[in-house]
Parts: C-alpha cells; structure tokens; sequence
C-alpha cells in the first residue's frame, strides 16, 4: 500500500509562536514540557479534538516522535493541518529549547 511521507519538522525548527501538542503521559508532561504547550495524552486526543484550533498547524511532540507520527496521521486525516515534532522532547531539550514544569521550574524529559 503507497503511503504519502508524514509531514516532519526537527524541533529546532519549530517556531516560537507555534501550536505545540503534547501527546506524552502525565508522568511525561509533569517532569517537563515545552512552555506554551497544552498537553492531551495520546489516548485522549480523539475525544479532546474539540480543544484544538481550527486555524493554526498543530506541532505534535511526544518523547521521541513515533506516538506523535500517530497523532499526526490521524489529525490529517480529520482535516486539520499538522505536523510532526520529529525526534520529539529529547531533541527539543538537547537542542537547549526551555523545558518545565507546571509551576514554571526547570523541567527534564522523562
């Protein structure tokens, strides 16, 4: 079965202003997040897609990129405009890009 390249971006080119979707657990997301982010767990998506906006691409991240590929398919495939975070949270840390926590501390991926 032919099947069209995901649309990939590395995180250290990610805009600032970007829509960030975490797809990561809460354990994940309470260690440390990209600040800005909003945070829907993978297995939460189909029934948060609501939470989403309509009118922005939306970068999907998780640990390392392979949950966040899944997220992306299925989002371009309701319709919306999205992309993902390729190499996931831990590029996006040892690229030096911030990462915290929920009271804005430093944070680290798990």
């Amino acid at each position: 079965m032919f099947r069209s390249q995901l649309p990939s971006v590395d995180a250290t080119a990610v805009p600032a202003d970007a829509f960030l979707l975490d797809v990561r657990e809460d354990d994940e997301w309470a260690a440390g997040h990209a600040e800005g982010a909003l945070h829907i767990p993978m297995g939460e998506v189909v029934s948060r897609i609501d939470e989403l906006p309509q009118d922005a691409t939306l970068h999907v991240v998780c640990r390392v990129g392979g949950r966040s590929a899944q997220v992306t398919q299925y989002l371009i495939g309701q319709g919306r405009d999205a992309v993902n975070v390729s190499g996931g949270m831990l590029d996006w840390e040892s690229a030096g890009r911030p990462v915290v926590t929920g009271d804005g501390a430093d944070g680290h991926v798990l």
